[in-house]
């Protein structure tokens, strides 16, 4: 990557008001720490956007603790990119407007606040005023600042009349923190979000409900009667499952496609039924299907996260309408469709670049439609457009897939559950028998790193789930 080289930029160049001239390389940090901080934050870029201010990329969000004042609560802290007309000066107008409107009220400084935008870059320039500078003083000295700044340009260097070290260099030369920030991913508003660099995090379990006739492994097994389906949510509660991934269209192999409209009449009424019993509050609901307006409407009726195979490739209006609900999305990597997915198997650099770069062009492609970092999941897509070799070598490094150049920091979701490579290397044909193979899949990915794993049989795969955490998440 080439590193923007600024040694040679104006200590002074703002630009009058009116100016029609249009930058790209803008970035703001973002910060909240009072009431509903991640909402607080995209109210914050919705407000940015109606304003004429286009957000072009997010970071991740970090939960950090505060500094200078230390007597409040944690914040959330991230960087966007924008792109505007606007000068330095007038820029700075328009965020305080932007600040005030969202209800903050300084009354210590550096302290409380319901959200906080400050202006770090402005492309090449460098300002100082009295109540302005560019680069932001405090860019160097912060690790809050500096990690979403990695997020989205780790090979760039401040602007400066001397060379400088990239802020990816800054970050490490950092002191060792006592606090290890992880980003957050939002799931659910009953539950705490994911952390997905900590080490120490718990496993999430996702419980498949496939509201279909054909799928694999559980065709015609769930339906929305609530005769058959209480006890499934009862058993899902008592495993300890996080998220409900509720499904209405068979992705198996050459699965036949069904209506929208019967697509809808299978998982509406499901999700509907769910969120009309409280004690299933503390489960998020996904809903697995490539559709966005199967999407639009789950979403509606009370589920949390959108669930596509395809990441935005089987429908057009699918990641722009993700961006529109500012929900949760698990983009997972698929080649064709599952008619084709199976002849789509040759990566001439190895599996692990393939689905590695396929994804990082699969996250810009969101990010191009409005979605934001802190609100996309990844997922290898076991057993789409791989074989045997290829499943087990994703599993197998697992690891190096999350550390992957710019797909780091993501959480990752992984659904090896009762795939047939697991029946090959078993023997175990009937696929809802495959319960120890899945098992040893299970636990490869909880060593790999895996946020969270989708599986079909929630109460021994739970149980596995917390083995595995006790060894390698202790």
């Amino acid at each position: 990557m080439d590193r923007p080289i600024y040694d040679k930029a104006p200590r002074c160049t703002v630009r009058e008001a009116g100016s029609s001239s249009t930058h790209r390389d803008v970035y703001l940090a973002l910060g909240s720490n009072l009431g509903d901080r991640g909402a607080m934050i995209e109210a914050a870029c919705q407000s940015m956007t109606d304003g004429g201010i286009r957000v072009l990329r997010t970071s991740h969000l970090y939960e950090t603790e505060p500094m200078y004042v230390e007597d409040q609560d944690k914040f959330l802290n991230g960087v966007c990119q924008v792109e505007t007309n606007l000068s330095p000066t007038d820029l700075l107008v328009k965020i305080q407007d932007i600040e005030k409107s969202l209800g903050r009220v300084k009354l210590v400084d550096k302290g409380p606040r319901s959200i906080d935008i400050d202006i770090l870059l402005y492309g090449n320039e460098r300002v100082e005023l009295e109540h302005l500078c560019i680069p932001h003083k405090g860019i160097s000295e912060r690790e809050f600042v500096l990690r979403p700044l990695c997020d989205l340009i780790p090979d760039a260097i401040l602007p400066s009349k001397t060379p400088m070290p990239s802020f990816r260099t800054l970050l490490h030369n950092l002191p060792t923190s006592s606090q290890q920030l992880s980003p957050t991913t939002p799931i659910c508003p009953a539950l705490p979000p994911i952390l997905s660099a900590l080490p120490t995090k718990s496993t999430k379990t996702m419980a498949i409900m496939n509201m279909t006739l054909d799928s694999f492994s559980d065709g015609g097994i769930h339906t929305s009667d609530p005769r058959t389906l209480l006890p499934t949510l009862e058993a899902s509660l008592e495993a300890g499952v996080s998220i409900l991934d509720i499904g209405g269209q068979s992705t198996r192999p050459h699965a036949a496609e069904v209506t929208t409209e019967e697509e809808l009449n299978r998982v509406i009424p499901t999700i509907k039924s769910i969120r009309s019993q409280r004690q299933f509050d503390k489960m998020a609901i996904s809903i697995d299907t490539y559709r966005a307006s199967v999407a639009a409407a789950a979403i509606e009726a009370g589920a949390n996260i959108i669930n596509d195979v395809s990441a935005g490739q089987m429908d057009p209006e699918m990641l722009p309408t993700v961006a529109r609900l500012g929900c949760t999305v698990i983009l997972m990597h698929m080649r064709g469709n599952p008619k084709t997915m199976n002849k789509l198997t040759s990566y001439p650099n190895g599996v692990l670049d393939g689905v590695g770069t396929e994804l990082q062009a699969r996250v810009a492609v969101a990010e191009e439609a409005g979605i934001r970092r802190w609100r996309i999941m990844l997922d290898p897509g076991i057993g789409f457009a791989k074989n045997e070799a290829q499943n087990l070598e994703l599993l197998r490094r697992f690891a190096e897939l999350r550390a992957f150049e710019g797909l780091n920091g993501f959480p990752w979701v992984v659904g090896a559950s009762r795939k047939a490579f697991i029946g090959r290397i078993t023997g175990v044909q009937k696929a809802r028998e495959r319960v120890w193979g899945t098992a040893g899949a299970v636990c490869a990915a909880v060593q790999g790193g895996a946020d969270v794993l989708r599986v079909h049989d929630v109460r021994e795969m739970g149980q596995v789930v917390k083995v595995a955490d006790a060894i390698w998440r202790a």
